[in-house]
């Protein structure tokens, strides 16, 4: 009988490979997680501190470092810092050597409710708690605002946001009881009446239109009103 070494060798390597494979899967599962790595994306203003997001990497009541990697719910850890309200969105991530990396994207706000209550709206128009880490310069917003009918005051905001004579310019948002939208300058106590968000666009281009003509003829400090609510005309009112 002809015995096949070919295949013999074969077995054998297939043997060889499948002990080292179980031999490294093994010691790869008991290999111990090293600290956190924590990253901020995006800006640098930290209104979420590492040391919070080191809190939230707690699984079982108990720090993920120096546990095995294979009892490690990378899920879990996402889940608890994705359910902190400053925290836009945040990604974990594990090495084969087991080094833990948390990168975290922070929400961003765009105004700061100050009523009866005081908190910041994101640019989704979701609540998003004050912190005693870092406080942002947006307009203050007053008046009639309820924390889950954002959406007038996050449409301005926005605007103000992504134009740069009204970003300079505005400080305070004032939503009326009947939704309209009151703006004040910082430099100028005149107060601008919006009224609804209907042709926005046209009546910011209105004040821009007044505000140049007014400061070339020296007068902004004669008005108390400029009503923009109608979409054709700008009407003040001199003190």
């Amino acid at each position: 009988m002809r015995i096949n070494y070919g295949y013999i060798k074969v077995g054998l390597l297939l043997l060889l490979v499948g002990f080292l494979y179980a031999f490294s899967s093994v010691r790869n599962s008991t290999r111990k997680v090293i600290a956190p790595e924590i990253k901020f994306i995006g800006d640098d203003n930290l209104f979420v501190t590492e040391e919070t997001v080191s809190k939230l990497l707690i699984q079982n009541q108990e720090s993920v470092t120096n546990k095995p990697k294979d009892i490690i719910d990378l899920n879990e850890l996402e889940s608890a810092l994705n359910s902190n309200p400053m925290i836009k969105q945040a990604q974990v991530f594990m090495s084969v050597d087991g080094l833990i990396t948390a990168e975290i994207e922070q929400k961003k706000p765009i105004a700061r409710v100050s009523t009866n209550a005081s908190y910041y709206i994101d640019e989704t128009g979701s609540f998003m708690p004050l912190s005693t880490n870092y406080t942002a310069r947006v307009p203050l917003v007053t008046g009639y605002i309820e924390k889950n009918d954002l959406e007038n005051v996050k449409i301005v905001a926005l605007k103000i946001q992504n134009d740069e004579f009204l970003l300079k310019h505005v400080v305070q948002i004032h939503q009326n009881q009947d939704k309209t939208i009151d703006l004040m300058f910082r430099s100028q106590d005149f107060r601008i009446h919006l009224g609804t968000l209907k042709l926005l666009d046209k009546k910011i281009n209105n004040l821009k239109a007044f505000y140049v003509k007014a400061m070339k003829d020296n007068a902004l400090g004669n008005y108390k009103l400029v009503n923009l609510k109608f979409d054709k005309q700008v009407i003040c009112t001199k003190k």
